[in-house]
Parts: C-alpha cells; structure tokens; sequence
C-alpha cells in the first residue's frame, strides 16, 4: 500500500468513533451504558489485579475503551455484497456464519471484522449483519411486496459507493477521500423516523414479524445496538436497574467463571419510537416501532473446535432442562443448570491449555538460555515461554438469537426449519465468509513461531565476556 494512504485501521477507527457519537446522540442511554461499563471495569481491574496485569501484558488494556461491536439487518443481496464493499475500505472481512431460523428468527448473517491481531489491537470494532431470508415467509404475495420495497431503496450514498470503488481502484484511499468516505458511510446507519411503507403494510409486515418490519420498512438498515465490552457483566447487569435500565432477564452464553469462555452478552429492552407513516392521500400517519436497544458483552478465550464441541453440549444440555427459551418465569432455574452443566468444563488457563480446548498467544518471559529445539511443554515448563488466553472475536448464534428475541418480544417468534444455507449467504455476498478458528490458530501459530524465531536469534548471538 502506498505511504499516502490512509491506513484501513485507521479509517476502522475513525468510523467507529463517529458511530459511537451518532448512537449516543440518537440512544442517550447509550451514553448511560457507557458510564456503567467504564466504572464497572474501573472496579474490576482495582479489585482483580491479576487480571489487569494479563490485560497489560497481552495489550488489551489499550483497546478496551474503544472497543464495539454493532449490528445491522439488511434486506438484499445487492444490499449485503455493497456492505461487504464499504467495509472492506475499514479492513473489515466476512468472518463466519450464523443461522438464525432455527431460533425463530429469518435471518442468516455474518460478523464484520479485522482479522489480524495487530489491526485488532489498532481497532476491534465489528458488525454483526444479517441478511432477512425473504424466502422464509409463507405468504407469497407478503413475501412479493416485501422484495418490492426493497428493491425501490437505495441504502448507500452515491459518494460512499463512488469511494468504495476508488478505494478498490486505487488500493486505498488518501486522508481527505478517507474522512469523506467515514462521513458518508455514516449515513446509512443513522436512524430514520419516517418509514417508507403505509402503516397498514407495516402492520402486514409486523404482523408476520417483527424484525421483517424493521428491516423492510424503512430507509435503511439502522444500526440496532452498539455494544462496549465489560471485564465484569454480572456486576454490569446488577448495575443496570440501579440507574434506571431495565435489564434482560438471562445473560446469554456460558455461566460466571474464573477463567471466561466466548462470549457473555446482556441487554435492555428495546425502545418504542414515534414513525411517521406514509399516506396514500400525502398525509403521514404517526405510529410507533420497537428496534433499538442498548447490549454490554463480557469476551472471554476463544475456544478451539473441541472446546466449542464441548461448549455446545453443555448449553445444549442446560437448556433441555428447562421449558421453552431461557426468560423471566426460568430465569432461576436456567443459570442454575448452567452452573451445574458447566462444571464439567475445565475453569483453569493451564488446563484449558493442557487439553487443546483454547486457543492462547506465546510470549518470551525474558529468561535467558532456551533452546527453540526443545518441545512447547517443555520450554513452558522450564520458564522460556508463557501463554495467555487469545480473546474470541466472535458472536454465537443461540445468543444472538436470545439478544433478538429479548428484544422484538415473544410474539416475535416464529417456527422455522433449519434452513442453514452458507453457500446461499457467499453467493449473496460476493465471497467467502472465513472461518474464525482457522484465523485463531493463524495467531496462535505466528506468536508460536515468533517467540522461537526469538529464542533462535539468542542462541546464535555470542554470549558476552
């Protein structure tokens, strides 16, 4: 890349610096989320410092303030392939994929991302977007007006797309075209409280789903939630109600634990907002919509693929002890049967380690003399090398499920077949999706291959007099 452009982490950090401003004076109690994290974690690193001396070791201390993840809902392949384009300017790649209709929700996605560890620590901003599977609605001629509204809106910018596609010719893009482009991404998800639909198509299209209202109905795909990180989400979640923030009523993912595992995820519930409908007579007609809701998460070490199997067998166990989906009436009862199925998930970094269920990054201690002939366990052994946990990067699909569900409300749910269609979603998108653990064992093997590369280059240095 040419010395003038600008760096896409840098333009990835930029652009989640005037998202997080955008939200906060579009959601204030984003803002209030914001100043519970902050405190939160301030406490927790005062209390466990332990824990902030891993952070500042492994260099997340620096990325923790900044860090987000957003989501978005778009309703086209057209739709979906441009995101992938406009992304791309911020260095952000396709990285898995999530099925979402079997949890009752018609929609397929995949997160946005940096997939390099240093372009991480430079910025560890991601997008959650989903692709509504018009393909799912029973009702045809629903499903025919539903692809019709679609098809009549433009979610981009023409200078957004005009950039893109210079970024594309050009390899990049200069400061002045770099700052535009932030500028007018920022557009589309901004939020709009004019729906482009009459208010009886949008109760047709609520009435068949909520999130395919939301989706279809208005201008463009608004950002739902932007979500800061916490080092403690059960204190986050006992701390919401205290400053006036109903919170949902399980958090999703693994139960508390010493040594965290992927990802916890809470929310408050989503808030009604006043939209202005079209009339067929010129005259708007005011009426309201739930989409938007505030969400903290708590990320812990990404499991490798033995350690999800395990990982998924033990949530898949809890939640067959309980009636329904893990809510309020369970809520008891669900963490319980978490607490007790997850025992058997080893709470240890070493033994985490020891058994291949993590994945973890390798650092010289400092200790002089190792030999980089010798074995990984024994270099650990002997002091040469030590390993702390690699953060998951990700999202899981039964989560965000119950993150969607919490917040568009029972009735919200529908039965759908499990309709998993990778193939369909690339196809959509213009690419591959990459596989998250095969990036997760590219870092865990570059630090690996460093550190010996390290401990090569001081055995072959003359030892001084």
């Amino acid at each position: 890349m040419s010395q003038n452009f600008v760096n896409p982490d840098q333009i990835r950090a930029w652009f989640s610096r005037a998202m997080s401003d955008m939200y906060k004076s579009e959601v204030p109690l984003y803002d209030t989320l914001l100043d519970l994290v902050a405190q939160v974690n301030a406490k927790t690193l005062a209390e466990q410092p332990e824990l902030a001396a891993q952070l500042a070791r492994t260099g997340e201390i620096e990325r923790l303030d900044i860090e987000r993840h957003g989501a978005i809902r778009v309703g086209t392949a057209q739709e979906l392939a441009n995101m992938r384009r406009v992304f791309a300017v911020m260095g952000m790649q396709p990285v898995g994929y999530y099925d979402l209709s079997p949890a009752g929700v018609p929609v397929h996605s995949t997160a946005f991302r940096a997939t390099h560890e240093a372009s991480l620590q430079a910025s560890p901003f991601r997008v959650f977007t989903s692709l509504l599977r018009l393909e799912l609605i029973a009702d045809e001629a629903l499903r025919e007006k539903a692809a019709r509204i679609l098809a009549a809106r433009q979610i981009f910018t023409a200078r957004t797309l005009e950039l893109a596609a210079r970024f594309e010719a050009q390899g990049g893009l200069m400061d002045a075209d770099a700052r535009e482009f932030v500028a007018e991404a920022l557009h589309t998800f901004r939020w709009h409280s004019e729906a482009t639909v009459s208010l009886e198509d949008y109760e047709e299209l609520h009435g068949q789903h909520r999130l395919i209202a939301d989706v279809v109905a208005f201008k463009g795909p608004h950002i739902n939630h932007l979500t800061p990180r916490t080092l403690d989400i059960d204190e986050a979640q006992a701390e919401m109600p205290r400053r006036g923030v109903s919170a949902k009523a399980v958090i999703e993912g693994p139960p508390p634990r010493k040594c965290p595992i992927l990802l916890r995820q809470t929310s408050f519930k989503a808030l009604e907002e006043a939209v202005l409908f079209a009339g067929a007579d010129g005259q708007a007609a005011a009426g309201s919509h739930t989409a938007r809701f505030g969400e903290i998460e708590q990320r812990g070490v990404a499991l490798t693929r033995k350690g999800r199997a395990l990982y998924d067998h033990l949530l898949d166990l809890a939640r067959s002890r309980i009636s329904g989906a893990p809510n309020e009436g369970n809520a008891a009862a669900y963490m319980q049967n978490l607490q007790d199925c997850f025992a058997a998930f080893p709470d240890d970094h070493a033994e985490l380690h020891a058994q291949g269920l993590a994945y973890f990054r390798y650092f010289l201690t400092g200790k002089q003399g190792g030999d980089p002939e010798a074995g990984l366990q024994d270099l650990i052994a002997q002091g040469y090398l030590r390993f702390e946990p690699l953060v998951y990067e990700d999202f899981l699909p039964v989560s965000a499920a119950g993150i969607f569900q919490s917040n568009l409300g029972d009735k919200a749910q529908a039965e759908y077949a499990q309709n998993a269609s990778q193939a369909a979603f690339e196809q959509a998108l213009g690419a591959k999706v990459q596989d998250e653990l095969t990036l997760y064992q590219d870092t865990q093997d570059r630090s690996l291959a460093a550190c010996m590369q390290a401990l090569g280059a001081q055995a072959g240095s003359p030892v001084a007099a």
